[in-house]
């Protein structure tokens, strides 16, 4: 008998065994080695920021962290430091137009005492002519009367600074008031040619931000003085005038009264 060759199809059962055993292990090791081509993010995470936050306490301290670790800690507090310095340039912004609308009512209310200073002059002109009336009647033999007059009521004070006043002219009286041209904008922001790789490069980038900022800062705080300075000054005018308006009222009120008492006598008889 002739014996039948072995084919090449057929298959051995511990090397069936074997291959299937790779081709798993090769599906497994595949599997598991996936994620490793994926790219990092390339900012931090919440939980980096986190780390950040509480300066590396919960990780061992600044220490003992790497060198990746610590230059993303170095741009995560640049980056704070700016947001603080323009949160401080906001608020000092929002006070300069506060301080604005103050100073404008102030003037305005300058302008109402004087106006009520000129009234009470008005008031002076018609009552001296209702005092010569009331002198020039009665009989031939009464006695003659006369108005009793302490001082001369001499109308609202004008000093040299009073005229942007009256004129009610917004823009004058701010620049009158230390804001010369209005209030200054905001510097123009340094221009970066190429985008910061490196955080080197981020926290230099940060740097110059604050430093604009802070420049914008001192010019507002700079406004703010001269605009305390102008209140001050308008508040000071303001006061004397009132002094004044208060001794010229007082004695229109005096002349009123012994008018008045004349006017009466004059009825009686």
């Amino acid at each position: 008998m002739t014996k039948k060759p072995i084919s090449k199809a057929s298959v051995d059962p511990f090397d069936s065994d074997s291959d299937s055993e790779t081709k798993s292990n090769l599906r497994h090791s595949r599997t598991s080695s996936a994620p490793l081509n994926m790219k990092p993010n390339a900012t931090p995470g919440s939980a980096a920021k986190n780390r950040y936050k509480n300066d590396f306490r919960d990780s061992g301290g600044l220490e003992n962290q790497s060198v990746q670790e610590l230059e993303g800690y170095a741009v995560y507090k640049a980056e704070e430091t700016t947001k603080a310095v323009h949160g401080c340039l906001k608020i000092a912004e929002e006070i300069r137009e506060d301080a604005t609308n103050t100073l404008v009512m102030l003037h305005q209310q300058g302008e109402q005492i004087t106006r009520t200073h000129q009234t009470a002059a008005n008031i002076d002109r018609d009552l001296s002519m209702g005092e010569k009336i009331l002198g020039s009647l009665g009989g031939i033999f009464s006695k003659t009367w006369k108005p009793k007059k302490t001082r001369a009521i001499t109308g609202p004070l004008i000093t040299r600074d009073d005229s942007f006043i009256r004129k009610g002219n917004k823009q004058e009286q701010m620049e009158r008031s230390g804001l010369v041209g209005g209030p200054k904008g905001r510097s123009n922001p340094r221009q970066n040619n190429s985008e910061p790789s490196s955080a080197l490069e981020k926290v230099e980038v940060e740097k110059n931000k604050q430093d604009d900022a802070l420049s914008d800062l001192s010019n507002v705080l700079d406004q703010l003085k001269d605009m305390a300075h102008g209140m001050g000054s308008e508040l000071d005018r303001q006061n004397n005038a009132l002094d004044h308006l208060h001794d010229d009222v007082d004695e229109l009120n005096n002349r009123v009264k012994g008018a008045n008492q004349r006017a009466r006598k004059l009825l009686a008889n």
